[in-house]
């Protein structure tokens, strides 16, 4: 599906994953990432840019601390009810009584 592909500027992803526009720039000069000229402009796959930043340390570690990733923690959901953490679920239902168990 074509239609699918979300496509990222150079300006968003670096700002996305917490890197410098020329660190986004230099993959693209070394085919690193896949992309497509609309208009002049790059538009990067997501897929794409998602698999090479997950390919060098640097780069993850940047997305985790400077980029969406510093706000994951913020996502997580508390209530566990709501939560699609199996732990969380795993400990309810650790909490209910077990036949032979004290």
């Amino acid at each position: 599906m074509e239609d699918d592909i979300i496509r990222l500027s150079v300006s968003e992803a670096a700002k996305f994953f917490g890197l410098e526009q020329r660190t986004i720039r230099r993959a693209l000069k070394n085919s690193e990432i896949s992309y497509v000229i609309v208009r002049g402009r790059y538009r990067i796959s997501f897929k794409s840019l998602l698999s090479w930043s997950q390919g060098k340390s640097t780069v993850k570690n940047k997305l985790a601390t400077k980029g969406i990733g510093r706000y994951v923690e913020k996502w997580k959901i508390t209530n566990v009810r709501f939560s699609p953490n199996p732990a969380l679920l795993k400990k309810e239902n650790n909490d209910s009584p077990v036949a032979g168990k004290s």
